[in-house]
């Protein structure tokens, strides 16, 4: 029997199937009702969910299997030493578990590039210190966009061939990309001085626009956060 694993955040809806650690499959929806209707199909030995749009009741009320829902009092199979335990985002702890995991050891710092950009560091004792929050990419462009009187919101689909623009639209473009890319680099550089031999795992939407970034101690693992839910139901369940 296999593990199923849910994130439900403000506009989609991902899932994964897990046997042990090894990820079977991986799926997106845009509604609840088609997720559930390809769950159906199939069984499950645990299932957990983590959302931000429906509470432990509304979903017990829309899902016709049992699940374990994540909160900040779930049992996490590192330590907690974040301040606010309440306010820290399940998908912050989520993604610093799926890191903590895949390297087997700490330290190690999970950048999640999202609606906002996190950077959250596990120590060398398996301890969840916090970390960073920043804009995220297409949160940059609405910023100059919204308030401004003229410029215009850009299209960051591709990254733009250099850091110089030579219209606004281009250097608007430089700004988000480059400007995030450098951010990157420089506090992976600030952890990794804090943090001898840390390792770093990139994910979130936008990660696929910086694979360049990737190498000896950096990876790129667009969906690190379904599996730090799987380390977490696989912690929960043992």
């Amino acid at each position: 029997m296999s593990n199923l694993v849910v994130d439900i955040g403000n506009t989609r809806i991902k899932s994964a199937v897990f046997k042990g650690k090894k990820l079977l499959a991986e799926d997106t929806f845009s509604s609840l009702e088609l997720a559930v209707k390809e769950w159906n199909r199939h069984s499950y030995a645990q299932v957990l969910i983590s959302s931000v749009r429906y509470s432990e009741e509304e979903l017990k009320k829309k899902l016709p299997f049992p699940f374990h829902f994540l909160s900040s009092n779930s049992l996490l199979p590192i330590s907690n030493g974040y301040a606010t335990p309440h306010t820290l985002g399940l998908d912050r702890i989520a993604a610093a578990v799926g890191a903590w995991s895949r390297a087997g050891k700490g330290p190690v710092l999970a950048v999640d590039l999202g609606t906002c950009v996190t950077y959250d560091v596990v120590n060398e004792h398996g301890v969840f210190l916090g970390g960073v929050i920043s804009p995220g990419m297409e949160m940059r462009a609405k910023a100059m966009n919204s308030f401004t009187a003229r410029l215009p919101l850009v299209d960051l689909r591709t990254k733009p061939e250099s850091f110089v623009g030579d219209t606004t639209v281009s250097c608007l473009q430089s700004g988000v990309w480059f400007g995030l890319e450098y951010e990157l680099l420089g506090h992976i550089e600030a952890f990794g001085l804090k943090f001898p031999e840390i390792r770093v795992f990139i994910c979130g939407g936008d990660a696929h626009s910086f694979v360049s970034l990737a190498k000896d101690h950096i990876f790129v693992v667009p969906n690190l956060v379904l599996h730090g839910l799987n380390c977490i139901l696989n912690h929960n369940v043992e």
